[in-house]
């Protein structure tokens, strides 16, 4: 396997219409994400506000100056006792898929955790989302629960699975 030409980067606001473009991207499929239709850039403002190098990251992985891929931490239910806790959202542009970048970035987040004051990492993954599960699963994330039938998608109910892994 050819090595890698990649830097990851934290987001920029000029980034956004790319993440966003790889975001939406995902949607047919009805595997990534819940949401049925494409956001718009505009809507994604605040989520894109909330993220802080510092704190809760939001990273891109850029190949040749392109953003190939991204990943998000997240807060974890909003309540001071679980800031050691982030989950993790992970997005790769159809053209960069099964290049090892998903691998890169989950690498990249466990180790960067102890700077960031994170103890505890969490996954929402759709129990039919096999490709995600797997790559963390290589990464020592257990499954730590399922929601079952929570999300219709185009009257199809889907799994949700929790997974996650502690950072020592």
């Amino acid at each position: 396997m050819p090595e890698l030409s990649y830097v990851i980067r934290d987001a920029l606001r000029s980034d956004l219409d790319r993440i966003v473009e790889i975001y939406n991207s995902t949607i047919p499929s009805r595997q990534v994400t819940a949401d049925l239709e494409p956001v718009s850039v505009e809507s994604r403002i605040p989520w894109f506000e909330e993220h802080s190098p510092e704190h809760r990251p939001l990273w891109v992985l850029t190949q040749d100056g392109q953003v190939a891929a991204w990943i998000s931490f997240q807060s974890f239910y909003g309540r001071p006792a679980y800031l050691g806790t982030a989950e993790l959202s992970i997005y790769i542009a159809e053209e960069y898929r099964a290049k090892g970048y998903g691998s890169i970035l989950v690498a990249q987040a466990i180790k960067k955790c102890p700077e960031l004051g994170i103890h505890t990492l969490l996954g929402f993954i759709f129990g039919h989302n096999e490709p995600s599960l797997a790559l963390l699963r290589k990464f020592g994330f257990a499954s730590w629960g399922r929601l079952p039938k929570v999300a219709n998608m185009d009257g199809v109910e889907r799994d949700l699975v929790i997974v996650g892994r502690r950072v020592d």
